[in-house]
């Protein structure tokens, strides 16, 4: 069972897709007079948004190293240390397409600033970064450092936000960490990646265990969905009351929470589906497995769509043509995934390219110690 790839979090991820694009589609192509519409759907859907799709990737790389750390003591090649390049190397390889993507937004509008800007890519690459060591605490840890982190953010955002634009050390700090406020800071959006952590981690114990399958449902449901549905739910209605109407507001306090409620119950529920057998997923879920695989490849071309239609459709036509884009994208998808698979996956090459160069690095490594065994002989 544990290389049983669970399709919801293929579906999660998809979803997260569809949003994205579907936001940038309406921001860029309705005229200005229909702005409003462009900020009704993000109030209403901006949850699905860079804090789910954060979300359900500290989900994945939870149960990616979990699974991982099984395989040291039954499979040969597997060590800690290969487990942790891999995934360091993996987190450089994210970065610097991250970089690379902020300098090509950066000499599109002729402004060196947005080098460092927090687009939901950099902002993955620095949680996946930073969260290495914390993968090896407890949950309740995470749990902790995450609500922390949500707490103190307003105070550090009005410390520092009088200096935005300035030399001085304070305007650097905040360049730093909230360049491009209104997008991804990673001190928002981190903590999203965290609990995703948790969440990996605890669908992890409550599925991956070998048991029958009737055990597994049993499991799965006393020891992850009961519980998970309970705190999402809860975390949903104090969102709404704690400050409202701000948890319509993204980035307010109130709307972190509701969001974090909105996507743990969300991915629960679609567990639920998958797990229990509700509805067959054998095809069904394709549609969101071609936007979860090409996730990354999807995220960085999208972009040249921006001038397709640039500020000339009315709240009518807009869902025409988002709705023609989805359709075309979805063909071309499935038309590259039956053509050429992961060759033209980002993400995958990626995982690739890191694969590759750890093995490298540890070749390199074992002739080395060979080497200094056999001299010291």
């Amino acid at each position: 069972m544990q290389s049983h790839r669970l399709k919801s979090i293929d579906v999660f991820r998809g979803l997260c897709m569809f949003w994205i694009v579907l936001t940038h589609l309406i921001d860029w192509w309705l005229k200005s007079e229909f702005i409003w519409l462009h900020r009704i759907t993000v109030m209403i859907f901006d949850s699905f948004g860079a804090s789910g799709l954060l979300f359900i990737s500290g989900i994945s790389i939870a149960l990616s190293y979990r699974n991982k750390l099984k395989k040291v003591n039954n499979t040969k090649g597997y060590s800690h240390r290969a487990i942790r390049n891999s995934y360091l190397m993996r987190a450089f390889f994210i970065f610097i397409l991250a970089l690379l993507y902020n300098i090509f937004i950066a000499i599109s509008l002729m402004a060196p600033k947005w080098i460092w800007t927090w687009f939901v890519l950099l902002t993955a690459a620095i949680s996946l970064i930073i969260a290495w060591p914390l993968l090896k605490t407890s949950k309740l840890f995470r749990i902790t450092l995450g609500c922390a982190l949500w707490i103190v953010n307003p105070f550090i955002i009005n410390i520092l936000l009088p200096h935005e634009g300035t030399l001085s050390l304070y305007g650097v700090l905040f360049h730093v960490f909230y360049s491009g406020i209104h997008l991804v800071p990673l001190l928002v959006f981190f903590p999203f990646f965290l609990f995703g952590t948790v969440i990996g981690d605890s669908l992890f114990e409550a599925f991956y265990s070998d048991s029958s399958k009737n055990n597994k449902r049993k499991s799965f449901g006393y020891s992850y969905l009961l519980p998970s549905v309970v705190v999402g739910a809860f975390l949903i209605l104090f969102g709404v009351f704690y400050e409202f109407p701000r948890y319509l507001l993204r980035e307010s306090l109130s709307w972190v929470i509701y969001s974090l409620g909105i996507n743990i119950v969300l991915i629960s529920l679609l567990l639920s589906v998958e797990i229990f057998e509700i509805i067959k997923t054998k095809k069904s879920y394709k549609l969101f497995f071609y936007f979860s695989y090409y996730s990354l490849t999807i995220f960085l071309t999208h972009n040249i769509l921006h001038f397709l239609f640039l500020n000339q459709l009315n709240v009518i036509d807009i869902w025409f043509f988002a709705a023609g884009v989805f359709i075309l994208m979805t063909l071309v998808l499935r038309a590259i995934y039956k053509l050429w698979q992961g060759h033209v996956s980002v993400k995958v090459q990626i995982g690739r390219l890191s694969y590759h160069v750890i093995m490298k690095l540890e070749e390199r490594s074992n002739k080395k110690l060979v080497s200094n065994i056999l001299n010291s002989s």
